[in-house]
């Protein structure tokens, strides 16, 4: 495996997002031998039970087109910030870089977003 981009938890010491919206903080991505991506994703919220926790993050291309997205299925009540991987993520041809974003099961997408380049 090749580590690829690290860009990671900048932003820990920020004040939470406004209205207890989902932020990433951080992105890890390694490119495999294969050529897919392995994506480490840091997320806060303050998650407080199943009905209003962070429930998923996505990868995001060009025009906001959705690429990949890790479903997270349960509350992060005691795990804040967290950390989240999804591997084997095959990217178009070409591709320099890709926009992180995260969910909430109560706001929806959170505004800190986190953009990463490929190389």
């Amino acid at each position: 495996m090749k580590r690829i981009t690290t860009a990671f938890l900048i932003g820990l010491m920020v004040a939470p997002a406004a209205a207890n919206e989902p932020e990433v903080l951080g992105v890890n991505v390694t490119r495999n031998g294969d050529g897919s991506y392995r994506f480490d994703v840091t997320v806060r919220h303050d998650d407080t039970g199943w009905d209003h926790y962070a429930d998923k993050w996505e990868i995001l291309g060009p025009g906001g087109a959705v690429l990949a997205t890790r479903v997270l299925l349960h509350p992060h009540e005691t795990e804040q910030p967290f950390t989240r991987s999804l591997p084997n993520v095959r990217l178009p041809a070409g591709l320099t870089k890709v926009t992180i974003r995260a969910h909430d099961k109560v706001h929806g997408y959170g505004e800190r977003t986190f953009t990463v380049e490929l190389r």
